[in-house]
């Protein structure tokens, strides 16, 4: 059986061949399990990374940005993370690379209860919004306000932690919150009991590449099979929980004990199904990018003054790596 460890452990120097022949390697997660991540879980248990040589230990991951700098540092060998903490990373120095993003049109959005009557973005005006300084959300929230006439100054932005986000909403402390609409969305939802709604960046003009997988430049380098491989994996894991929603989601029980129950995961799960590919890659399997979506990713977060020196996409993605259509 392969462990599923919460915990950190491992990395780069941690790929050596296992008693099976199998290449032991780490992948630590955005954040802790949800059903984003069932396509991983299911590989597992239906042995598609065994098949490609691998012998997995997934870990929990606290946020993006510590998940890159793990990368970067040599803690673990590859990272599930957003791409605007990638985007970052490089830009502070960090030798990581993405080879492959999985989540092409970003679940950022503006997530409410529906009766509270936001049915379009003007709608937002003189709202409390919780959300939480410094992440991609908060960065591109003045972009997606500016598309429709407006600034920050027409809403009120209460800074809260991640986690007290869906807690302000519930409380009445705050009438919205930035969020992945695939993750607290089915979350507020099953806490509160009410029909939840959103306002999709993507949907309103405002879409950049989000989840996937990256890896050390020195990984990249050094054992490019080994890369290619992975990236294959996945894209083969997502391919395979497409077409059985239901098995991966059993294939989460009992990975993690903050794990959402089945029914916020299999929710989650479907509307990430939504979000994997962009017009340019409607045909193309899981995790197969496009320099022009990678372009414009960049574009976005120049504009929003994450990125103060851009780069072109080859300083943030290895094309090599792009698992077979």
């Amino acid at each position: 059986m392969i462990l599923l460890l919460a915990t950190a452990c491992g990395g780069p120097a941690a790929t050596a061949p296992d008693a099976q022949g199998l290449s032991k390697l780490t992948l630590t997660l955005n954040w802790y399990p949800y059903g984003e991540h069932a396509p991983l879980y299911y590989g597992l248990v239906h042995g598609i990374f065994k098949k490609h040589g691998l012998d997995l230990t997934i870990q929990a991951g606290q946020g993006s940005g510590k998940t890159v700098q793990a990368v970067g540092g040599g803690k673990t060998d590859f990272g599930w993370a957003d791409t605007p903490a990638l985007l970052s990373g490089v830009a502070s120095g960090l030798p990581v690379h993405s080879v492959g993003v999985f989540l092409q049109s970003t679940p950022a959005s503006v997530e409410f209860f529906s009766d509270r009557n936001i049915t379009k973005p003007q709608d937002l005006k003189g709202k409390t919004i919780a959300t939480t300084a410094g992440d991609a959300l908060s960065a591109t929230f003045p972009t997606f306000l500016r598309g429709f006439g407006m600034s920050t100054k027409d809403v009120t932005l209460q800074n809260v932690d991640a986690a007290g986000k869906i807690a302000a909403v519930i409380s009445g402390g705050a009438d919205a919150l930035l969020g992945f609409f695939h993750d607290q969305g089915p979350t507020l939802a099953d806490k509160s009991g009410k029909q939840v709604s959103f306002l999709r960046f993507a949907e309103h003009g405002l879409n950049f590449y989000s989840t996937g997988l990256v890896t050390n430049d020195s990984t990249i380098k050094g054992r490019p099979g080994l890369v290619r491989e992975m990236a294959a994996a996945v894209s083969e894991s997502f391919t395979a929980a497409i077409g059985d929603p239901a098995a991966a989601v059993a294939s989460m029980a009992g990975v993690n004990p903050q794990l959402p129950p089945a029914g916020v995961l299999t929710t989650s799960w479907e509307d990430t199904i939504k979000l994997l590919h962009t017009d340019r890659t409607r045909t193309s399997a899981p995790g197969v990018d496009t320099a022009e979506d990678w372009q414009a990713t960049i574009d976005t977060f120049a504009r929003s003054g994450v990125l103060k020196n851009p780069g072109s996409p080859s300083e943030y993605w290895d094309a090599g790596f792009a698992p077979k259509a």
